[in-house]
């Protein structure tokens, strides 16, 4: 094991974000009796649900000296997974009494109920005390060594620059997202194409599409949300997707105007876009709905801790590098989870780590995982951007980290309602959020509800 932490330690605690994983991370590290100080760029708590109708002057977000809008929540928005299974543990995501303002009752509710929710939370725990809102950090990097515990760095910047901080802190904990820096596909011919493209991160209402006809790109929830949604205005929407094979060509039920492709094989000139299935298009915008790049730029590590194809890393269970375990660590990295319940988990290891409580292995020991993992995934034959993708395999690692902590395993009737609404989803696209046969799992969730009340 790693030498000890002496036991029960307090240590002052920089926390970047105050979305879901840093209001989280901010009670955590409280509870456990550190210090805490969270940095957040915009006026309120939320992070990446708090929508906004701006949007970035550049469309496909690869300008680095854009003006960056930190959302990329669009009007119609609802959850794809049930309020129930997707709160926090202690925090049931319901609609609480006595709050005011009109709520979303829904089981799959806006993104305007999820920043209620985010909202309730950092009120009923009083994190707003500890946050420094209109703050955006600098630059993080290792700062001094002092018996044994690696100082951190901090230079943020207060309200326009008009105060400018240079701080040390014993750790850093990382909250701040990944849905700002875009991925975007590789499109032979992009150049000379003379149309319109964008990413989804600046989409927000169909409206602007009305009578054209558009090309998105992906099978994420974005891509199937957004689709339909201008399928409302737009003349025609094709939805272009790697996954698919090479001749799929096929109209989407209940829909005139909405057809499923394969990938893009090539853009012309003349305006056109040629599918791998032989269908030849012309069209007005093409829209990225690929995803999302790791994006650090404050962080300074000289090269220990990098992002590779979206491979964060090296991480020793998805949140700890070894070389500076446990005084920086990371929340929030995984995808195709159930979030805040995995940040919470998350939360309670890192602040159990800090205090010494909760001990972590050797470097040597977190390196030796690391490499091995590595190496499971390139013999699956798992593309490296797809290191952080959990899916089925959360909820052993969710129990891993509750295991760790003291805490009870993931309770079944989250992990069951978890895995119908993928089932529900693939069957039901259009009606999975509206309608579901899952009372019985939703009566068990309300039961345990009560216990916190």
């Amino acid at each position: 094991m790693a030498p000890s932490l002496s036991p029960i330690r307090s240590h002052h605690v920089a926390v970047i974000g105050a979305g879901a994983a840093g209001l989280v991370a901010a009670r955590e590290l409280r509870r456990e009796g550190h210090s805490v100080v969270v940095f957040e760029r915009q006026k309120q708590v939320g992070g990446t649900w708090i929508y906004t109708d701006h949007i970035e002057p550049d469309p496909l977000s690869v300008d680095p000296t854009r003006s960056v809008v930190h959302s990329s929540v669009y009007g119609s928005l609802r959850t794809n997974l049930p309020r129930e299974c997707m709160g926090y543990r202690d925090f049931p995501f319901v609609v609480r009494s006595g709050v005011s303002g009109s709520r979303d009752r829904r089981r799959f509710p806006s993104h305007s109920e999820v920043l209620a929710y985010l909202q309730d939370f950092a009120k009923e725990f009083a994190i707003e005390e500890m946050i420094r809102f209109e703050t955006a950090v600098l630059k993080v990097a290792p700062a001094v060594e002092s018996e044994g515990i690696g100082k951190w760095r901090v230079e943020s910047t207060e309200n326009e620059k008009k105060v400018l901080r240079d701080e040390i802190y014993d750790a850093v904990v990382v909250c701040n997202g990944h849905y700002i820096e875009p991925r975007l596909a590789e499109i032979p011919g992009i150049r000379s194409w003379p149309g319109k493209e964008m990413h989804s991160h600046n989409y927000r209402i169909p409206e602007p599409f009305r009578d054209q006809v558009v090309v998105l790109i992906g099978n994420s929830a974005s891509a199937d949300d957004i689709s339909r949604d201008i399928a409302r205005v737009a003349k025609e929407v094709h939805v272009a997707c790697r996954s698919n094979d090479a001749d799929t060509f096929i109209k989407r039920p209940g829909y005139t105007n909405l057809w499923m492709h394969s990938m893009i094989e090539s853009v012309q000139e003349d305006g056109s876009v040629v599918f791998q299935n032989g269908k030849t298009i012309s069209v007005d915008v093409i829209m990225h709905c690929t995803g999302y790049k790791y994006h650090f730029p404050f962080l300074d590590t000289n090269g220990i801790v990098t992002v590779d194809d979206n491979r964060v890393g090296p991480l020793y269970k998805d949140v700890f590098p070894p070389a500076f375990a446990p005084w920086l660590s990371f929340i929030g990295i995984p995808w195709q989870v159930l979030p805040f319940p995995m940040f919470e988990l998350q939360s309670k290891w890192i602040a159990g780590v800090l205090s010494g409580r909760i001990p972590l292995p050797s470097k040597e020991d977190m390196i030796m995982e690391i490499k091995t993992f590595y190496s499971t995934l390139e013999v699956q034959g798992i593309p490296k951007r797809y290191t952080h993708r959990m899916g089925n395999t959360q909820f052993e690692y969710d129990n891993w980290l509750a295991s760790q902590c003291g805490c009870s395993e993931t309770e079944e009737w989250r992990k069951e309602m978890c895995l119908a609404n993928v089932v529900r989803k693939e069957a039901h696209p259009e009606t999975y959020r509206d309608e579901w046969e899952d009372h019985h799992l939703i009566f068990q969730a309300y039961q345990d509800f009560s216990s916190y009340s």
